[in-house]
C-alpha cells in the first residue's frame, strides 16, 4: 500500500514538474529560448532537452528498456551538448522528444514495481545496482533542480515566474520594485559596503 502512494506520488510530482519545465518556454521568441542566459551557458530550451536526455537514459537504460528514440552515447555529453539546441533542433523537435520521453518513461514507471532492480553504468561503485524507487528520486531531482532554473531564467527575461499558467498574476513592477528595495537595504545593513 505504501509502495503505491509513494510511486504515484513521486510520478506525480514528475509530471508537475514536466509540464513547469515546458511553460517556461511559452511565448519566447526562438532567440530567447536558446541564448545563454548565464555565464555557463544556461538556456531555456537546453534545460528541456538536457531533463529529456535524462528521462530518457534513467527510465530507459538503467532497466533495460531502451528508448524508442536513438540516444548517443551518455560519454558523448561531456561536452555539453545535451544543454543547448544547434541551430539544426528545432522547438518542437526537443519538445517531442521530451513528450516521447514522459510516454516511454510514464510506462517503464507504471508497468515495474518499486523494487525493480536496475542498473547504472555511469554511476560509481557500489551505487550501479539500484531500484525504481531510487531513479524516481534521483529524476525527479533532476527535474526540480532544472525547473528551478528554468523559472528564475524566464523571470529575468520578462518577470514571469511561477508553477503553472492558471496561477500566474499580472506583474506589479511597482510592488516588486519595492520588495526588491527592501531586500536590498536589508543586506547593506548587515554588510556594509566600504567605500
Amino acid at each position: 500500500m505504501i509502495d503505491e502512494f509513494a510511486k504515484d506520488n513521486l510520478h506525480g510530482r514528475l509530471r508537475r514538474d514536466r509540464k513547469a519545465l515546458l511553460w517556461k518556454l511559452d511565448g519566447l521568441s526562438e532567440y530567447d529560448a536558446r541564448r545563454p542566459l548565464t555565464a555557463t551557458g544556461t538556456n531555456l530550451l537546453g534545460l528541456v532537452k538536457h531533463v529529456a536526455n535524462v528521462e530518457a537514459r534513467y527510465f530507459g537504460e538503467v532497466f533495460d528498456r531502451p528508448s524508442p528514440q536513438p540516444l548517443c552515447r551518455w560519454q558523448d555529453h561531456s561536452n555539453g551538448s545535451d544543454l543547448w539546441a544547434t541551430e539544426h533542433e528545432t522547438r518542437d523537435q526537443i519538445i517531442g522528444f521530451y513528450r516521447r520521453t514522459w510516454e516511454h518513461s510514464d510506462a517503464t514507471i507504471n508497468e515495474l514495481p518499486l523494487d525493480a532492480p536496475g542498473h547504472v553504468p555511469w554511476w560509481p561503485e557500489p551505487y550501479t545496482n539500484t531500484n525504481l524507487f531510487a531513479v524516481m528520486v534521483h529524476v525527479l531531482g533532476e527535474s526540480i533542480r532544472h525547473a528551478g532554473h528554468a523559472d528564475i531564467l524566464r523571470e529575468g527575461l520578462d518577470g514571469r515566474t511561477g508553477l503553472r499558467a492558471e496561477n500566474e498574476q499580472q506583474i506589479d513592477e511597482e510592488a516588486r520594485a519595492a520588495y526588491c528595495a527592501k531586500i536590498e537595504q536589508a543586506a547593506r545593513s548587515a554588510a556594509p559596503i566600504k567605500a
